[in-house]
C-alpha cells in the first residue's frame, strides 16, 4: 500500500511537473489530505485495511488494478453466502409462520366451541355456584350446630359414665362428666336471654334431670363406700373425698353421707374401745386395760389415753374426707361427725370411771385423777375444736366428780381433826395430826406441780386447796394451844407455823400464805420476847422495880422513899443484870430451846 501511494505521488508530481502550479487544485488537495491523514487514529481504514490483507497477498500493479474488481467479486461471493444461509432462515421462518397459523386456527376454532360450550352452560354454571353458596351456608351452619352441640350436650363417654349400673363403680371419668353437667346447666342460662328461650329451657331441664340422677347415684355409691369404713383401721379414699366434693353442692345429701360415715366410725371405735379394756391389742399387745384396774390412775390413764389416740385419728380421717370440701361451716361439720362418733364410749367411760371415784382411793389420788381429767379435757377439745361435744362433757363431768370428791375428802379430813383435838407435845412441836395432815398437803401440792393442767386452773386449784387444809389446821392450833401457858402456846403456835411455812415454801402460789403464816409468827415471837424479858428481868430483881419505875407519879415523892427502891436494893439488882450480860445463856426461857428454827433462836 505505501508502494502505491508512492507511485500514484511520484505519478501526480510527473503530472503536475508538466502543469503549471495551481494551490487550489481539488486533486491537490484531496492528495495533501489523503498524505496528512494518521491511520494510527482510523479504526475503519485500519479494520479495512486488516480485512484486505486476507486475500491481497501479491502486491503488483496487476493485483492493483484488478483490486476494485476483486474486492466487488468477494463483496458478491459473501453476499451470496449471506442469501443462502438467510435462504435457510427464511424457510424455518416460512414453517414456523405455518405452524404458528395453524395453531391460531386451532386457538379460534377452540374459543368458537368454548363459546359455544359456555352459551350452552350458562344456566349450569349459575345452578352451580348457587349450590356453591349453599354449601357453603350449610357448612358454616354445621359448625355453628356442632360448636352448639358440644357446648350444651354431652359426649356419649360422658353420658355412658353418668348413666352406668346401679353397682358401677365411681371414676374420674364421672366426676368429669358431672362437672360438665353443671357447666352446661350455667351456661345455658345464656340462651334464656336470647331469642333461643325454648332451647334453653330444654337444655336446662335435660341437664337438671342428669344432674339429680348423678348425684343420686354418687350418694348412694358414698353410702356404701362409708359403711364399708366400721372397721378399727380406716382408709379414706381420694374418689370418696372427691365425691364429698362433688356433694357439697346438695347439703342434704352431703349431711346424710357424712352422718352414714360417723355412724359408721361410731361403732368401729365403740368396738375398738370395748375389744382395748376387754382383750387389748393384737396378740394380747398391749394388755386389756381392765387387767390395771387395781391401779386407779393407770386405768382412768389408759382409758383417757386411748380415747385421745382415738379422737386423733379420727379427727385426721375426717380431714381425709373433707379435704377437698370448701362450703362455708366446714369446720363445724367435723367438730359435729367427730362428737357424734365418740358419742358411744361416754357411757363405759362413765361407769368405769365413776367406779374409781366412788370407791374413794385416797385425797391424793382422788387429785391426781382430778388433773388428768382436766388435762385430758383440754387437749382433746383442742382436737375437736368445741367444748360442747359428749365425750367432752362426760370428761367434765367425771372432773367435777373427782373434785368435789376430793374436797369432800380434805374437808372431812378437816373435822376429824376438830373433832378430835389433839393436845401438844411436851416438847411443844406439831401434832402428829398436824405433821400427817402436812405430809398430805405436800403429797397433794407435789401432784398439783407436776400436773400438765393449764397455769391459771392450776392457780385457781392451789387457792381452794390451801383454804380447805390450812384454815382448818391454824384453827386446830388454836384450839390445841388454848390451854397452855403464854410461852407454851406461843413456842408451840410459832413451831407449827414454822412448819406449815417450811412445807409451802416448795411450791409455787403459795406467796400470800407464806406471808400470812409469817406475820403470825412474827406476832407469836413477839410474845416469846416478851415473856423472855419478863423472865429475866424477874430472875436478876428488876422486875418489881421496873414496875415502880413504870407506876411512879412525882406527886408520890421520891422513889427512895419507895420500899424496896433504896440504892442497896438497886445495887444488888443491877449486880444480878451485870452477871446476867456476862452469861445471858444462864437466864434463857426452857420454851425456847423447843424451838425448831435455828434461825429463830
Amino acid at each position: 500500500m505505501a508502494e502505491t501511494k508512492m507511485e500514484i505521488s511520484s505519478d501526480n508530481l510527473t503530472a503536475g511537473g508538466n502543469t503549471p502550479h495551481q494551490p487550489n487544485n481539488p486533486l491537490s488537495r484531496k492528495l495533501n489530505k489523503i498524505l496528512e491523514t494518521r491511520l494510527d487514529n482510523d479504526k475503519e481504514m485500519l479494520e479495512a485495511l486488516k480485512a484486505l490483507s486476507v486475500f491481497f497477498t501479491e502486491n503488483s500493479l496487476r493485483t492493483r488494478r484488478n483490486l476494485r474488481g476483486d474486492i466487488e467479486r468477494r463483496s458478491l461471493s459473501i453476499n451470496e453466502d449471506f442469501v443462502l444461509i438467510f435462504k435457510g432462515v427464511k424457510e424455518e421462518l416460512e414453517s414456523v409462520h405455518e405452524d404458528v397459523q395453524a395453531m391460531s386456527t386451532c386457538c379460534e376454532e377452540m374459543r368458537n366451541r368454548l363459546k359455544a360450550a359456555k352459551e350452552q352452560t350458562q344456566d349450569l354454571i349459575v345452578k352451580t355456584n348457587k349450590l356453591q353458596g349453599e354449601n357453603h351456608r350449610l357448612e358454616i351452619r354445621a359448625q355453628v350446630a356442632q360448636a352448639f352441640l358440644d357446648k350444651f350436650q354431652l359426649s356419649s363417654e360422658e353420658t355412658s359414665a353418668l348413666r352406668g349400673s346401679r353397682d358401677a363403680p365411681i371414676t374420674e371419668a364421672f366426676f368429669s362428666a358431672l362437672s360438665r353437667v353443671k357447666h352446661i346447666h350455667e351456661d345455658v342460662k345464656v340462651l334464656l336471654r336470647t331469642n333461643q328461650q325454648t332451647a334453653g329451657l330444654e337444655i336446662m331441664e335435660q341437664m337438671a334431670v342428669l344432674q339429680e340422677t348423678s348425684y343420686e347415684q354418687l350418694y348412694r355409691w358414698a353410702q356404701n363406700e362409708c359403711r364399708g369404713l366400721a372397721q378399727e383401721t380406716c382408709d379414706v379414699s381420694p374418689v370418696l373425698s372427691q365425691a364429698m366434693e362433688a356433694l357439697q353442692d346438695r347439703p342434704v345429701l352431703y349431711k346424710y353421707t357424712l352422718d352414714e360415715f360417723g355412724t359408721a366410725r361410731r361403732c368401729a371405735v365403740v368396738r375398738g374401745f370395748i375389744d382395748a379394756l376387754t382383750r387389748g391389742g393384737p396378740g394380747g399387745t398391749p394388755r386389756p386395760i381392765e387387767m390395771h384396774s387395781h391401779d386407779p390412775m393407770r386405768y382412768v390413764g389408759d382409758m383417757l389415753a386411748w380415747l385421745h389416740q382415738a379422737t386423733a385419728s379420727e379427727k385426721e380421717h375426717l380431714d381425709a374426707l373433707l379435704k377437698q370440701v370448701t362450703v362455708l361451716g366446714v369446720e363445724e361439720n367435723m367438730q359435729e361427725v367427730v362428737s357424734h362418733i365418740t358419742e358411744g364410749v361416754c357411757r363405759p367411760l362413765k361407769v368405769r370411771i365413776e367406779q374409781v371415784i366412788v370407791a374413794e382411793p385416797g385425797a391424793v389420788l382422788l387429785y391426781k385423777i382430778s388433773n388428768l381429767l382436766k388435762f385430758y379435757h383440754h387437749t382433746i377439745s383442742a382436737i375437736i375444736g368445741t367444748s360442747v361435744a359428749s365425750l367432752l362433757m362426760t370428761i367434765e363431768e367425771m372432773h367435777v366428780l373427782s373434785k368435789k370428791v376430793f374436797f369432800n375428802s380434805l374437808s372431812l379430813h378437816a373435822s376429824r381433826l376438830m373433832d378430835k383435838v389433839e393436845l401438844p407435845p411436851p416438847d411443844l412441836g406439831p401434832t402428829s395430826s398436824l405433821t400427817q395432815t402436812l405430809v398430805l398437803l405436800r403429797e397433794v401440792l407435789a401432784s398439783h406441780d407436776s400436773s400438765v393442767v393449764p397455769l391459771d386452773a392450776r392457780q385457781a386449784d392451789f387457792a381452794q386447796v390451801l383454804s380447805c387444809i390450812l384454815d382448818p389446821l391454824l384453827q386446830l392450833c388454836t384450839v390445841s394451844a388454848s390451854n397452855l401457858g403464854t410461852g407454851n402456846m406461843a413456842t408451840y403456835m410459832v413451831n407449827s407455823l414454822y412448819v406449815m411455812k417450811t412445807t409451802l415454801a416448795l411450791f409455787e402460789f403459795t406467796d400470800k400464805r407464806l406471808e400470812m403464816l409469817e406475820f403470825q409468827i412474827e406476832a407469836h415471837l413477839d410474845t416469846l420476847l416478851n415473856e423472855q424479858a419478863s423472865f429475866v428481868l424477874t430472875r436478876v430483881g428488876l422486875s418489881y422495880i421496873y414496875s415502880c419505875v413504870q407506876q411512879h407519879t412525882p406527886q408520890q415523892g421520891p422513889l427512895s422513899n419507895v420500899p424496896g427502891m433504896d440504892s442497896s436494893s438497886m445495887k444488888a439488882a443491877m449486880v444480878q443484870f451485870d452477871r446476867y450480860l456476862s452469861f445471858p445463856d444462864t437466864l434463857v426461857m426452857p420454851q425456847l430451846n423447843f424451838l425448831l428454827s435455828a434461825a429463830i433462836k
